[in-house]
């Protein structure tokens, strides 16, 4: 079922997403005319723009429809704006604002006061073509400027030469970009060491004599100019003396769109001149034409900002002996763009569509839909997928138009349209119907209601008027008229699930077939409710985390205001924020402290409540950060440089993240001279990873550390770290000296560069500056850190010349260069000839999870040796489920063991080879399926019900197991009233093919059963499922009761007792509702009756036995005495069980034919019901067997049965499978009870076709007549036949026995239907015929001469009776000319549920057994007595004097035949 549903889920999104690209050939091909999409689009959308107050303002629109070329006459758009979202109306005599004819708006005077801004804000362009549908733009925002304000003016300041001033001009923040400046009155020409501020404000670095003057700040607005107050700027002379740095100017955090252009202002003060450097992050930034620049003395200057540009900058200002830092980080915002626009889209009504819409940009943008210019509010029809794609389920002909998905960031706003046209149920695929279609299919039904989905199953159509139909359900919400639609996953397919539906509503669904004609006629309409969701618990409220410890947090919430019963317990999870592991722990109250936990660590907290149905409805996440602590670990990557003769600079990283335990507040260094004791110590800022110890004697050892500090304290020191000052300071009054080294080491794109400083020490220096290109040196420039030994000089030309050059420089200026020349390598070319892929792949499967790949290679020689660093790469998947990802292997050989499979699953190989840098494409793929094994996982979802109105019947469900590992071919139920009984003592009901469900009958009441199930498949049994309970109810109807007694019929005169009702009866135990008294007067009276006809028949018996006469006796005695391999008890309890059975416990018996009926289950059950769970039995032979002319039937005795149902406390039951030919007829015999019990009667009859016959023993339910003397009859059972079986006269042999006290001389034939059941279960067939006083059945005598193995099943229970066994035996009939003719009739038939009769078959007799017959025949002639006193005497019967000895011979031929054939069945 899972696998159908993911086909079922895979063939609905391939419609959805294949259809709109197939749709339009589709119908171009059928001839359908479907109407084509119309382009609509804008060819100029509005864009922000900043407005002056009473100046003109122009948003621009245009739109278009259609192709100019295709369409010269395509309709005009009506263009209208929005302002914030309303549509603006324009009135014809508006002459401020009005709709240009090209769609644009134009402002002609825009209006802005303090308390009225009806200009300001957001617009939007609507364009509308009736025919088609609406559009709306992007959204523009339209700012005007305010009046200009000064909030500060520059003011007059003096500055020395070479250092650097800042002239304040803050002016709004709007009109920052129509700011300028003046000297002297003349506009100011900026340069680098001239730069305006973002903020308006103007930077004099490196201050000359001409920057000398006065300066103002200008705003040009629309109306007169806006001039701030004049400052004097005065030049100083430079005195020399030491000043401190200072920054005038700090960089600040900033935003920006990538694409702009941004100054990140640094303004530093300071003698001598401070070295100014920028980082990023713990990069050195390196200034690049066209992209970074250092103006104004050390601000940074970035053109065009990409994402890579957003960090932390850090402006950075060295001088001797002190180092300043001020940071600010950059955020770089990215506009939407569209990864993939929404597609034009054709469908139909009611089906389900999907638009997609991927996007991206910084910050994540948000996605809005709109429908013909109208917001799309997200609703039970409308959903959005994945934040972006907008579906839409069960179309209807409104939903026509366009679709736009609108997607905005702070950055800006896009948007991308997409059309949407509903097809007419004509243009469906066929343009004209050839034929007629299908009608409305039939029986459509629920067969599965859950909370959120419904299967659905019908029968096909009565006319299906063609084959391979598919079908199509349409279903809506009742109250809503937008119908929904679902298609079969393939042709045929007559069930569907609905998935996705809303707990506790009502549906309807109605189910359409359709041929190659077109769509059919439609079922009638069907309404299913969905069940309600499952009652489980709220979320608990207030819930409330407080950190108590650094490790530990204390939760506390209430109980939730919706239980829905008891809540059992509470689980909370809770998770560390940045991972995605959750962990959860249960807690019993309503508070829990969780410890354990990371220090100074931000965990996201939920709590669920669970009550007897699951867990319930979670809590929202609460964060919470545990406490601070000292930090847990030292600073890293201490290092110490000696910066001069009095200073050494002090850096370091922080503590790994995991170990600062809080937010680090500073660092303390703590430092000591030599190896003294007194250390002095000093603290910085938490952000600062470095500092510049100064005050240090010249030329001395000093050692340092560093630990950190949070709130709570400081934490472990670095080890200690030695430096020594030098003994003079370094020199900086000129350039350095050349660098000592310069090694280069071309790569194909690259050159590494490494030196080593100048050989003199002495002389500052602030870092190197690289130079290179082709040719010349001066064709690209770097500059890097002073502590810098290597570079790599990336992105260059293969086999090209590069010069190389490498200066020192410090505040001075750059030193003498050093030259390097180097040829880049030349580019590797790549193998044009591809290697040939493997031939001949093949699958072979071993195995239910192994499959062997083996392979060719072409380009190997013939004897297919690899000798080279070749290998192969076997790629294998399989298509269920759809998603599975691609597996490979890699393998040296030509051929791969594949394991690990999946039982019973199609597997594509395909197969690559590998030899250094090539490969082959992949090879032609090769197929297999692993094997089946046993099912591996037990039936699921197993439910027990009880069948209405039928208390003692129940109803077993399941679904099949999820990993079956094959088909499944049948179940087993087992059941039982003790859960822990052994596996072989439960009952066992086989349930034959793939049904999900099984009724188990006359079970008893107010009793709790146990049930499991196991599935099978051709390669055997799974594993049974859990036991699952169920009680029987306590009582049954009256009405089942008065039913259950009037299908007991007791006829008057029969000696029946009452019907055992087995295992779970009711019948005669206290606690049963109804007339219990009246059930004890019927039982009265039925022993009453059943004694009186038992002193009877006793009397008669006693009465015939006084008449046998002496020679009868002797006759009797020398028939005993010829008989000397069988010698037979005087009583039949005594008699031995025949020695072939199979199986005792189980009664499993193997028939020799094989049966059509698949899976053939024989089982026994220990727990008995009534009769009528015994099933049918075929004996079915071999076909020699079946041409045989004699067939025996019998008995076993009742203490045999009685002996092996006492074994098991159960009644055993044989089930044999019947097969699809005719039943074949089988006469039974019974054994003898005694040879000295004179009642033997011998018949004479044969069939008149070689079919068989029953012989039934029909044990007290035959009507019996009252003639003194009984006319035996064969009991012939004709199978299949309504025509009773002609006899024909027979001659046979009398066997030596004693004359019965009575003849017949008249044969009472009976009508075919008086022969009727008497039994309440019918199992039993009638008899007919007259009886002697004693009630024995016919019988006859025939002396085996050795024993033979026999079929014995054991009888039914419920048809044994408290009188004795009936004396029988085996009865051996033979065919010949027939001199006496007994009428038959047709009683019964396989189809009639009966218990089944053993079978027991003679061994034909010696030839001087034979011959002593003869003269036994003699014999009882003679002393045959007259019976025409009882019966008027007419047709005597008369009896062969002799036999030929060629027909002893013959039969003699056919009995050792049989005897072969019984042989084969024992020995089988």
């Amino acid at each position: 079922m899972a696998e159908r549903g993911a086909r079922l889920l895979l063939s609905l999104l391939c419609l959805t997403f294949l259809y709109p690209a197939t749709t339009v050939s589709r119908h171009a091909e059928k001839g359908t005319a479907a109407r084509p999409f119309s382009p609509f689009w804008f060819s100029v959308e509005p864009w922000d723009t900043l407005a002056v107050r009473g100046a003109p303002a122009l948003l621009n629109c245009s739109a278009h429809s259609g192709d100019p070329a295709s369409e010269p006459t395509a309709p005009q758009a009506r263009v209208e704006w929005k302002k914030d979202g309303t549509f603006l109306s324009l009135a014809p005599d508006d002459g401020r604002r009005r709709v240009l004819p090209d769609g644009s708006l134009l402002i002609s005077s825009v209006v802005h006061s303090k308390h009225n801004k009806p200009d300001e804000g957001t617009y939007q362009c609507v364009a509308t073509i009736d025919s088609l549908g609406t559009i709306a733009s992007r959204t523009a925002r339209l700012t005007v400027a305010g009046m200009p304000r000064f909030s500060s003016q520059p003011a007059a300041a003096s500055i020395r030469l070479g250092d650097s001033q800042v002239l304040a001009c803050d002016v709004n923040p709007d009109l920052v970009p129509l700011a300028r400046w003046e000297r002297e009155r003349e506009p100011l020409e900026l340069s680098s060491r001239l730069v305006q501020l973002p903020n308006g404000a103007l930077v004099v670095s490196n201050a000359s004599e001409a920057d000398a003057g006065l300066y103002r700040c200008m705003v040009e607005n629309a109306g007169p100019a806006k001039t701030s107050e004049e400052a004097q700027l005065t030049i100083l002379p430079e005195t020399g003396e030491e000043r401190e740095l200072e920054f005038l100017v700090e960089p600040l955090p900033v935003t920006k769109v990538v694409g702009a252009s941004l100054l990140l202002p640094c303004v530093v003060t300071g003698y001598p001149a401070p070295y100014v450097r920028w980082m990023v992050g713990d990069k050195l930034v390196e200034e690049s034409e066209g992209k970074l620049e250092l103006v104004g003395g050390g601000s940074l200057l970035i053109y065009n900002l990409t994402e890579e540009d957003a960090g932390v900058y850090s402006c950075m200002a060295d001088i001797t002996n002190n180092t300043i830092e001020a940071k600010a980080e950059l955020t770089v915002q990215v506009p939407p763009e569209f990864l993939k626009r929404p597609a034009n889209i054709y469908a139909h009504e009611s089906m389900d569509i999907m638009f997609q819409c991927e996007v991206t940009g910084s910050p994540a943008p948000t996605v809005k839909w709109v429908k013909n210019g109208d917001a799309v509010i997200p609703s039970d029809y409308f959903k959005i997928i994945n934040e972006h794609n907008l579906q839409v389920l069960g179309l209807v002909k409104s939903d026509e138009g366009f679709y736009q998905c609108l997607a905005e960031n702070d950055a800006g706003n896009m948007q991308s349209s997409a059309q949407l046209i509903i097809l007419e149920h004509g243009s469906r695929g066929v343009a004209n119907p050839t034929g007629p279609t299908p009608s409305a299919p039939r029986d459509v039904v629920a067969s599965l209601v859950s909370t959120r989905f419904i299967k659905l199953t019908w029968r096909p159509p009565a006319e299906p008027n063609g084959e391979d139909l598919t079908y199509s359900v349409y279903f809506n919400q009742e109250g809503t008229n937008r119908e929904r639609i679902l298609n079969t996953s393939r042709p045929g397919e007559m069930q569907v699930t609905i998935q996705n539906l809303m707990p506790d509503s009502k549906y309807k669904f109605r189910v359409v077939a359709h041929n190659k004609n077109g769509l059919g006629e439609s079922s009638a309409v069907l309404k299913v409710a969905t069940q309600g969701e499952v009652q489980v618990p709220g979320p608990a409220p207030n819930l409330q985390a407080v950190s108590t410890t650094p490790t530990s947090v204390t939760l506390s919430w209430d109980t939730p205001l919706t239980g829905n019963g008891d809540v059992l317990t509470y689980k909370v999870y809770y998770m560390e924020k940045g991972l995605d592991l959750e962990q959860d722990i249960d807690a019993g109250a309503l508070s829990y402290t969780l410890m354990g936990l990371k220090k100074f660590t931000e965990y996201s907290i939920r709590v669920v409540a669970f009550n007897k149905h699951g867990p319930g409805v979670s809590t929202g996440d609460i964060t919470v950060t545990t406490l601070s602590d000292v930090p847990s670990a030292p600073p890293q990557n201490l290092t110490v440089e000696v910066h001069n003769s009095k200073s050494i600079m002090v850096r370091w990283q922080p503590p790994p993240p995991g170990a600062q335990n809080g937010e680090i507040t500073g660092y303390k260094i703590r430092y000591r001279k030599g190896t003294r004791k007194s250390e002095a110590a000093e603290t910085t800022g938490g952000t600062q990873l470095f500092q510049l110890i100064d005050g240090l004697e010249r030329g001395t050892e000093y050692t340092f550390r560093v630990s950190a500090i949070t709130v709570n304290g400081s934490g472990p020191a670095t080890e200690w770290s030695t430096a020594e000052t030098f003994e003079s300071d370094l020199d900086e009054s000129r350039v350095p000296d050349i660098p000592s080294s310069l090694h280069v080491r071309p790569l194909v794109n690259s050159i590494v560069v490494s030196w080593t400083p100048p050989e003199n020490q002495d002389m500052v220096v602030r870092g190197y500056t690289i130079g290179y290109g082709i040719g010349s040196p001066h064709a690209q420039t770097i500059k890097v850190d002073y502590k810098q030994r290597y570079y790599s000089i990336e992105n260059l030309d293969p086999s090209s010349h590069y010069v190389i050059t490498l200066k020192a420089f410090n505040n001075v200026g750059e030193g003498i260069p050093v030259y390097e020349s180097a040829i880049t390598r030349p580019q590797s070319v790549p193998d044009p000839t591809p290697m040939l892929p493997p031939v001949g792949v093949q699958a072979s499967v071993l195995s239910h999870d192994t499959i062997k790949v083996t392979w060719a290679d072409n380009s190997l020689p013939k004897n297919q040796k690899i000798t080279d660093a070749r290998y192969y790469t076997v790629r294998w998947k399989t298509n269920i489920p759809a998603n599975t990802k691609l597996k490979t292997a890699n393998t040296t050989n030509l051929s791969h063991m594949v394991t690990g499979l999946k039982p019973n699953t199609l597997y594509e190989f395909s197969v690559m080879v590998t030899k250094g840098r090539r490969t082959s494409t992949w090879s032609m793929t090769a197929q297999g399926t692993t094997f089946e094994t046993i099912p591996s996982s037990s039936p699921k979802d197993v439910t027990v019900v009880s069948k209405e109105l039928k208390p003692r019947t129940i109803i077993v469900n399941w679904q099949p197991p999820s990993e079956a590992n094959g088909k499944i071919t049948g179940y087993i139920i087992y059941y039982s009233t003790d859960v822990n009984a052994e596996v072989h003592d439960w009952v066992i009901e086989p349930v034959v093919g793939n049904r999900l469900t099984h009724q188990i009958q006359e079970l008893t009441l107010d009793t709790t059963y146990y049930f499991k199930i196991q599935a099978r498949n051709s390669k055997g049994m799974g594993p049974m499922s859990e036991a699952v309970h169920f009680r029987t109810p306590k009582t049954e109807s009256s009405d089942k009761m008065a039913n259950d007694q009037a299908n007991l019929p007791v006829k008057p005169g029969s000696n029946q007792p009452p019907l055992d009702h087995g295992f779970g009866s009711s019948h005669g135990k206290p606690g049963i509702t109804g007339s219990g008294d009246n059930h004890i007067l019927v039982i009265v009276v039925i022993i009453s009756v059943g004694a009186f006809t038992i002193i009877v028949v006793v009397v008669g018996a006693f009465l015939c036995t006084r008449r046998t006469t002496s020679h009868q006796k002797k006759k009797r005695a020398a028939s005993k005495s010829s008989n000397s391999s069988h010698k037979y008890k005087g009583n039949s309890k005594d008699l031995k069980p025949p020695d072939l059975w199979i199986h005792h416990e189980r009664l499993e018996l193997k028939p020799i034919d094989k049966s059509p009926e698949p899976n053939p289950v024989m089982t026994d059950t220990p727990i008995p019901r009534t009769s009528q769970d015994i099933n049918p039995v075929d004996p079915s032979l071999d076909n020699s067997l079946l041409q045989r002319r004699n067939s025996y039937r019998g008995h076993e005795s009742e203490d045999s049965i009685s002996a092996l149902a006492g074994r098991r406390g159960m009644r055993p039951k044989m089930m044999m499978p019947f097969d699809t030919q005719p039943p074949q007829p089988v006469i039974s015999a019974h054994p003898i009870h005694s040879l000295d019990n004179h009642h033997h009667h011998y018949h004479t009859g044969s069939l008149a076709s070689p079919t068989r016959s029953y012989l039934h023993h029909h044990q007290g339910s035959a009507h019996l007549r009252p003639h003194a003397c009984a006319t035996p009859i064969s009991y012939l059972d004709m199978v299949g036949s309504t025509e009773s079986v002609r006899n024909t006269p027979s001659t046979e042999p009398l066997p030596p026995q004693a004359q019965p006290p009575c003849q017949a001389e008249h044969q009472h034939p009976e009508p075919e239907g008086s022969y009727q059941d008497s039994t309440a279960t019918d199992d039993e067939p009638s008899a007919s015929g007259s009886y002697c006083s004693a009630g024995q059945p016919p019988t006859a005598h025939v002396r085996p001469t050795h024993p033979l193995k026999s079929f014995a099943v054991p009888a039914n229970p419920a048809a044994i009776f408290e009188s004795p066994a009936l004396p029988s035996m085996p009865l051996l009939t033979q065919t010949g000319p027939q001199l006496h003719s007994v009428k038959t009739a047709s009683i019964g038939t396989l189809s009639r549920v009966r218990p089944p009769m053993s079978v027991t078959v003679p061994s034909a007799p010696d030839v001087p057994e034979t011959s002593k017959m003869l003269e036994d025949v003699d014999s009882v002639l003679a002393s045959l007595p007259s019976c025409s006193s009882l019966a008027p005497r007419s047709n005597p019967v008369p009896f062969p004097q002799s036999y030929e000895p060629d027909e002893l011979t013959e039969e003699m031929a056919h009995l050792e035949d049989l005897m072969k054939d019984l042989n084969a069945i024992t020995t089988a």
